[in-house]
């Protein structure tokens, strides 16, 4: 008897179909990988399981029983909970009332029941601690002052202990982990796995999948195109089922000739990281930097465009010399897309147009004035050219997935024709086809002269993209390295310290 089955679901949102007959049948005590590139109709699905969204027609059974909830707190109390790729947490509060948030045990119907309160936040972290390991949360302790991954098994343990589990949906678990974090999470999923829960596991990093998924269900367009197990199948056919077209290269790399160079940074240092960086970026090359989180990377490049403050060192962007606001800097030719697409990369009200074109409206119209039919060709031009997935231009960016409003971000940068681009993890978030896309336009842009900075924690795609990688620990930029000296081990090793 499957633990969960999918039936025949559909859902619509206006003229849009947004599932159409879905089907899916996973096991008790198994990982089961919902696989599809962004716009799939992944997350909607795992909404409708969440409670967060009703579906049209259809039906779910749980455990062979009729499964129809009308909210979120109606799904956790069916055994069915969802930790979505950014944990919905309360950074003020403590890792034990964020565990019970809406659900505190009272005594005497009025106070909270410390030490019932203790006991059940114990009982819900011991079951995302890994096999052996000593206690790492404390449920004292405020979440904002915890790591991304700390953060995770919090949001991993709020899920666990609403009530008693029968499936725990996984939406990006990993996206924002370093590869030692990833790999501890990946031994709790397996603890979960034994206690017969059914893990369904959404990642675009199939290699993860490879390694820890049971069984796969590829969705297209809304509808549920193959499914089997996970020994049967290759990440080649993987791919090809979830785009529906071969990709015959993810990583391109041009031969390309670096010219003059176009920035200088020489002992940067910020008001807190990072405490040292020098390099040289050319034009006509892609250089990527590779660290763990907290390393300094992201802040590195926000005290380049001019985002954060600069404490000591200097910044050279051509002939220009000294610090600068973020205006400026994209006066001076030099753009930056945020990891941080939520707070900083978009303003999700506005439609995919407005977000688009408002930083630069020069060109959309005579005499100053914005031709709206001008703005949503030039719109419609890079949903094209970047296969973004949506209805028109005027749709609100909210409406898109996260994988299309990262290329929106992109979008956006690449409207600006800027002569030197601060990539932070561009392809946070997106499925392998659509990364294949980001990794011809970033190839593209070298093979025009322009000259890249790329940020990114996924290793592969340092060593496919770039011409040189360098590292940075503690706040500190390491030697530069041609990409075809250096492997993914050595790179963890420079990262982590671990041969000194």
């Amino acid at each position: 008897m499957s633990r969960l089955v999918v039936a025949g679901v559909k859902k619509r949102f206006g003229a849009t179909l947004a599932l159409d007959g879905v089907e899916l049948h996973a096991e008790a005590g198994e990982v089961h990988a919902v696989l599809g590139e962004n716009g799939a109709g992944k997350s909607t699905l795992m909404k409708i399981l969440a409670g967060a969204l009703r579906l049209d027609s259809g039906r779910i059974l749980l455990d062979a029983r009729p499964f129809d909830v009308r909210g979120p707190i109606a799904a956790r109390d069916a055994g069915v909970a969802m930790v979505y790729q950014e944990p919905l947490l309360c950074p003020h509060l403590s890792v034990e009332d964020n565990v019970l948030l809406g659900l505190e045990p009272v005594a005497t119907g009025v106070f909270v029941d410390r030490r019932e309160a203790r006991r059940r936040t114990d009982a819900a972290l011991a079951l995302v601690e890994a096999p052996g390991e000593s206690r790492r949360l404390e449920p004292t302790t405020l979440v904002g002052k915890l790591s991304p991954s700390e953060r995770q098994l919090v949001a991993l343990a709020r899920a666990l202990a609403q009530s008693e589990c029968r499936v725990l949906i996984l939406d990006e678990p990993t996206s924002s982990l370093p590869a030692d974090d990833a790999e501890r999470l990946f031994e709790v999923v397996g603890g979960l796995k034994r206690r017969g829960i059914c893990i369904l596991y959404i990642s675009h990093f199939l290699e993860e999948v490879e390694r820890i998924a049971d069984r796969y269900t590829v969705l297209r367009d809304g509808q549920s195109v193959a499914s089997g197990t996970m020994g049967d199948t290759t990440l080649d056919r993987l791919v090809e089922l979830m785009a529906g077209r071969r990709v015959e290269q993810v990583f391109t790399r041009s031969e390309r000739t670096p010219g003059e160079p176009i920035v200088r940074i020489e002992e940067l240092a910020g008001e807190r990281l990072p405490r040292s960086a020098t390099l040289t970026l050319h034009r006509g090359e892609v250089l990527g930097i590779a660290g763990l989180l907290g390393s300094g990377r992201t802040e590195l490049l926000r005290a380049v465009f001019g985002l954060d403050e600069v404490r000591s060192g200097k910044v050279r962007v051509g002939a220009f010399v000294g610090p600068a606001s973020p205006a400026r800097r994209l006066a001076e030719g030099v753009g930056m897309l945020s990891e941080d697409r939520k707070q900083e990369g978009l303003a999700e009200s506005l439609s995919l147009t407005d977000n688009l074109t408002l930083s630069r409206l020069d060109g959309l119209g005579p005499f100053g004035v914005v031709l709206p039919r001008r703005a949503q060709a030039v719109t419609r031009s890079f949903i094209e050219r970047l296969r973004i997935r949506c209805r028109d231009p005027e749709q609100p960016a909210r409406d898109l997935s996260g994988g299309n409003q990262q290329k929106l971000a992109l979008a956006r940068l690449l409207y600006h024709d800027v002569d030197v681009y601060l990539l932070d993890e561009p392809t946070r978030g997106i499925d392998v086809a659509s990364r294949a896309d980001v990794y011809g336009v970033i190839d593209a842009l070298a093979a025009r002269g322009k000259a890249v900075l790329l940020v990114s924690s996924y290793l592969p795609e340092l060593l496919g993209v770039c011409d040189r990688v360098a590292v940075m620990r503690r706040g500190r930029l390491g030697p530069v390295h041609a990409a075809g000296d250096v492997t993914e081990h050595g790179l963890l090793v420079e990262a982590t310290g671990a041969a000194g």
